[in-house]
C-alpha cells in the first residue's frame, strides 16, 4: 500500500518536515519556518547524564510538543497512538496507511538503513506514505534524503527503542477540525506563549538560563572528555547538520519573524527579527568553534566559544522580551 497523491514536505528538521507532510495532505500549506515559529518550538536545552558519552545540546521545544502545539494553534484535531505492543504498534500505522492517511512516526534513526551516522537518537521523526512486503516509504529531512526505504525490520527496531527521548511506539495522523484558527491570530498566540515560557524556565539548564549554564559548563565539558575529538565534533555536527541546536533553530526562527512582521505589522517583532538575524550568525560561529576544539584539542576555542554562548543568552533573552511585550 503506497500513497501515490501527496508531495512530501521538503524541511530541515524532522518533526516539522514530517508533520509538515502531514498538513499538506489536508490542505495547510505553510513554510517550515512559519511551522517552526506555530509550534512554538524556539528553546533550549543543556542535558548532561552519567549514562550519556557527552552532553546533549537542544535548540528546540521537548519532542511531540512542536507538533501539538501547531494543532493547538491552528484548531487541528491531532490523533496519536502509543502502545507498548509492537503488533499493535504497526497495526496503528498500518490502518491509517491503509485509510489514505499519510502517518508521522517517532523512532531512534540508529535503525534506519539510510541512516549514515549510527548514534542512537530516539527523539527524531519520519513520515510514513506507505509500505511492501519488505520496506517502509518515508519521508525525512533534505539532509537525510527526502524520500527514503527502510525495512519493516528496522523500522520496528527503530520505533521500539528505549532510551532518552524515546516514546512507545509514538504515531499520529492530523485531520481538519470545522474551523481553523485564522493565521494572524494563530501566529500573535503562539509567539506571546513562545517568548512567556523562554523568559520563565522551570530550571536553569533551560532556555537563556541553559545557555549561560553551557558557558560555564564548557571547561568542565572539555577537561572531563574523554575522547575531546568525538565529543566536540559530534555535537558540532549535531548542531548544524542533524538539527538539534546551534543555527538551524535561529535560522528558522528569524525567517518565521520576518513572516510574521509581513502578516502583523508589528514594530516589535521587526526588531526581534533583527535580533536572530545576528543571534542565528553567533550560534554558527559556536558549532565552528566546537568542531575546531575537537581537531586541535586547544582550550582557547573553548574560552571563545564560552564567550558568545554568554552574549547570546542575554541577546536572545532581550529579543523574546521585546515579542512578550509586542504580543501582549
Amino acid at each position: 500500500m503506497i500513497i501515490k497523491n501527496f508531495t512530501p514536505f521538503i524541511g530541515q528538521h524532522c518533526e516539522s518536515t514530517a508533520t509538515g507532510c502531514l498538513l499538506q495532505q489536508i490542505g495547510v500549506n505553510l513554510s517550515e519556518p512559519m511551522l517552526f515559529g506555530l509550534g512554538e518550538g524556539l528553546s533550549y536545552i543543556f542535558w548532561n547524564m552519567k549514562l550519556m558519552d557527552f552532553p546533549f545540546i537542544g535548540g528546540r521545544v521537548k519532542p511531540d510538543l512542536l507538533t501539538e502545539n501547531i494543532c493547538r494553534n491552528l484548531n487541528l484535531q491531532l490523533e496519536v497512538a502509543e502502545t507498548s505492543s509492537i503488533a499493535k504498534a504497526w497495526q496503528n500505522v498500518k490502518k491509517q496507511l491503509d485509510a489514505g492517511n499519510i502517518v508521522g512516526i517517532k523512532l531512534d534513526s540508529y535503525h534506519l538503513d539510510y541512516f549514515t551516522s549510527k548514534i542512537h537518537f530516539a527523539g527524531h521523526y519520519v513520515a510514513m506514505y506507505g509500505y511492501d512486503d519488505h520496506d517502509a516509504y518515508l519521508v525525512d529531512t533534505a539532509q537525510q534524503g527526502g524520500l527514503v526505504r527502510t525495512s519493516l525490520e528496522n523500522l520496528e527496531l527503530a520505533r521500539n527503542e528505549k532510551g532518552p527521548m524515546s516514546s512507545r511506539n509514538r504515531s499520529y495522523t492530523i485531520h481538519k477540525s470545522e474551523k481553523t484558527t485564522s493565521l494572524e491570530k494563530a501566529v500573535k498566540k503562539a509567539i506571546l506563549k513562545n517568548a512567556s515560557e523562554y523568559l520563565h524556565p522551570p530550571i536553569k539548564n533551560v532556555s537563556y538560563k541553559g545557555i549561560a549554564k553551557t558557558a560555564t559548563e564548557l571547561t568542565k565539558w572539555y577537561k572531563n572528555s574523554k575522547d575531546v575529538k568525538r565529543d566536540f565534533q559530534m555535537t558540532s555536527m549535531l548542531m548544524e547538520r542533524a538539527g538539534t541546536g546551534g543555527s538551524i533553530f535561529r535560522n528558522l526562527y528569524r525567517d518565521f519573524l520576518k513572516e510574521s512582521y509581513d502578516l502583523l505589522k508589528m514594530d516589535g517583532i521587526s526588531e526581534a527579527y533583527k535580533d536572530f538575524k545576528e543571534i542565528a550568525i553567533q550560534w554558527k560561529m559556536v558549532s565552528e568553534l566546537f568542531y575546531t576544539v575537537g581537531e586541535t584539542g586547544d582550550m582557547k576555542y573553548i574560552e571563545e566559544a564560552s564567550g558568545i554562548l554568554l552574549d547570546i543568552a542575554e541577546k536572545e533573552r532581550l529579543a523574546m522580551e521585546k515579542l512578550r511585550d509586542a504580543c501582549a
